[in-house]
């Protein structure tokens, strides 16, 4: 498996656990400062949006924001665990029907999936109402080369768990799915691989938004595509890309752990 290209020291990797409990609490820390780094980097947008985390014993049941929060808010304590019927197991606040009708199919689909990522972020959205795939015309775009999809099937508020069956099923294996006239979703082997393919995806769009108006990007060959591709795309390189921003959120907002 690919990973950032280093010199020396010892190439850091994720955690290993011996105790569920201790698993459990790194997930939900992890999901709360991606919380934290939504909204630092304004990916809020009223009440929606969501990040859900697998809990690591209770496979079947899913950890995720309580509805009306804002992310800058979120901490480990507010976090909500919800079971595979839509049911609060833990958490005082609603639970988004949104959420559990996407989340709930994807995690049942992809059993290696530990995190989704979804916003209705403003370069993602605005990407998503071209009903394109992202074209391979950066280094970091080729993360998501011949990775992802786009879901054209959009109707509304997604409120029924057949319609986020149909999202799992078009997202098939891939890290990422752009969901036509709506935003962005990507999926992790971990918190942190999730959360970050959704960041830079997002400056994805950007940049080839930025790109398209200047004039015609010009894009990478499909071979040097798919180099790159196991150079920055892989689950390691997703996760490694993470640990900066975990470094500097939780120094900046360490009430997060509460």
């Amino acid at each position: 498996m690919a990973t950032p290209a280093v010199r020396g020291g010892t190439f850091p990797g994720p955690p290993q656990f011996a105790d569920v409990a201790d698993e459990r609490r790194h997930r939900k820390e992890r999901l709360a400062a991606s919380f934290r780094l939504f909204s630092k980097f304004g990916f809020d947008e009223g009440v929606t949006g969501h990040i859900t985390a697998r809990d690591p014993e209770l496979t079947d049941h899913f950890w995720v924001n309580p509805f009306g929060v804002h992310y800058s808010e979120i901490r480990v304590s507010n976090l909500m665990l919800v079971n595979d019927k839509g049911e609060i197991v833990e958490g005082k606040h609603p639970l988004n029907g949104a959420a559990f009708a996407i989340h709930s199919q994807i995690h049942k689909a992809r059993p290696d999936v530990i995190a989704a990522a979804h916003a209705h972020s403003l370069y993602g959205k605005t990407w998503a109402s071209l009903g394109r795939p992202l074209d391979p015309i950066t280094q970091d775009s080729c993360a998501f080369f011949e990775d992802h999809v786009v879901f054209a099937d959009f109707k509304g508020v997604v409120y029924e768990a057949s319609e986020g069956e149909r999202i799992a099923k078009t997202l098939g294996e891939k890290k990422a799915a752009i969901l036509q006239n709506h935003g962005n979703l990507t999926v992790g082997r971990s918190v942190d691989e999730a959360v970050w393919w959704f960041i830079t995806m997002e400056r994805t769009c950007q940049a080839q938004l930025l790109a398209e108006a200047a004039g015609k990007p010009i894009s990478i060959d499909r071979e040097n595509a798919l180099l790159t591709r196991a150079q920055v795309g892989s689950p390691m390189a997703g996760w490694f890309q993470f640990q900066p921003l975990w470094q500097m959120i939780t120094k900046a907002q360490p009430d997060l752990f509460d």
